[in-house]
């Protein structure tokens, strides 16, 4: 491993992870039991049910409609309408979404056990979602439906790869802790916290709920950070949150800066880490700075991929970490999957993998895996 310094901070550079023994799961403040790896899940995702509904358009278009490029934004029923009629173009994609579901079908993808839990409309789109999830091969609870419409993001995509993303929550926005199904998290090596869920009070009690059960489960808690709007919009919840106890935490170095406050990528990092053991903090075609509960960052370089579409890259990198700590690798290693997925998914339309990637697994551990073709 090569050191690095880069403003008083340590980061090691790992330009290949082939050569790591299997990772022992630890946690600085959080130790995983033994049986957990008998589990009847890897991973209980908790989160929104939207259905992304992905538009190519141009920057001018966006100004037109008055739409804030690049960040997500909540709308009403008669805002997502107005634009749609707006946009005036057939969308180029449609799937089951929300940002906690698209890391949930990534575990699935890489050949890992997944559930959701979620609520949706009682409507065509709310059975729509529920079965391209469970195609996908993701369980989720049959009794997730609200009266109403389910919520759908509608997904900007413009010439330079940025999301853009007007979210119409339906019936997700009532999304609270009835819909947190405390036997699966028991049953789960991780419970996974999606962000967005804070921007509601429901949302966050839901959270809330499903710490103190993971917690007296020996269930570890991930979150993610989901959207620096977000992240500055509602902070208190964000910190309510991590003090009553997360062990993994996700964002961009957009979300780490909102977060911290801090303007340099690594100082960030480390701020974060000071309060979370494990931190995976992703930077784009750079890969990732992970740091394990030592006080060190180190940087997982990313695939190399022509970026088409970068919605769900941060999901999808999410995805393949989880899969790789409830399997027995290291953070590293598990980093090293989830930048591979998230290549996969910048180099085409769509919010996740489209295919299985389990038997590529040890490739990509050595770099060997087919590179993404931008489609």
């Amino acid at each position: 491993m090569e050191l690095v310094t880069s403003l008083g901070w340590q980061i090691i550079l790992t330009p290949s992870l082939s050569s790591l023994p299997p990772a022992r799961m630890h946690l600085a403040s959080f130790q995983l039991r033994k049986d957990r790896i008998l589990s009847s899940f890897d991973v209980c995702g908790i989160g929104h049910a939207l259905v992304d509904v992905q538009f190519s358009v141009t920057h001018e278009k966006l100004t037109e409609l008055g739409v804030d490029k690049g960040v997500m934004t909540l709308v009403s029923a008669e805002q997502r309408r107005a634009v749609v009629a707006g946009l005036g173009v057939t969308p180029v994609n449609q799937a089951s979404g929300g940002s906690a579901a698209n890391t949930m079908i990534t575990v699935a993808r890489f050949g890992g056990r997944a559930h959701y839990a979620f609520q949706a409309g009682e409507d065509e789109w709310g059975r729509f979602y529920r079965q391209d999830l469970e195609a996908a091969g993701v369980t989720s609870n049959p009794g997730a439906i609200h009266r109403g419409e389910t919520g759908q993001c509608l997904v900007m995509v413009t010439p330079d790869a940025d999301r853009t993303m007007n979210t119409f929550l339906g019936a997700s926005a009532a999304m609270g802790p009835h819909q947190v199904d405390h036997t699966v998290i028991e049953a789960s090596q991780f419970v996974y916290l999606e962000g967005y869920l804070l921007t509601t009070e429901d949302g966050l009690a839901a959270c809330q709920a499903a710490i103190v059960t993971a917690r007296r489960a020996a269930s570890a808690v991930a979150l993610t950070l989901s959207d620096p709007f977000v992240v500055n919009a509602f902070k208190p919840n964000f910190d309510a949150l991590v003090e009553a106890g997360v062990d993994l935490l996700f964002c961009n170095e957009d979300e780490a800066r909102a977060f911290t406050g801090l303007d340099d990528r690594v100082a960030a990092s480390l701020a974060l880490a000071a309060r979370v053991a494990r931190v995976c903090v992703t930077l784009g075609a750079d890969g990732a700075l992970v740091i394990d509960g030592n006080g060190t960052a180190q940087l997982v370089p990313g695939f190399p991929a022509q970026a088409v579409d970068t919605t769900g890259a941060g999901d999808t990198f999410a995805g393949g970490v989880l899969y790789g700590l409830a399997n027995s690798l290291s953070l590293e290693q598990s980093a090293v999957l989830g930048n591979y997925g998230a290549a996969l998914v910048v180099s085409a339309f769509g919010p996740r993998p489209s295919a299985p990637l389990n038997d590529l697994i040890d490739d990509i551990l050595a770099r060997r895996a087919p590179l993404p073709v931008a489609s």
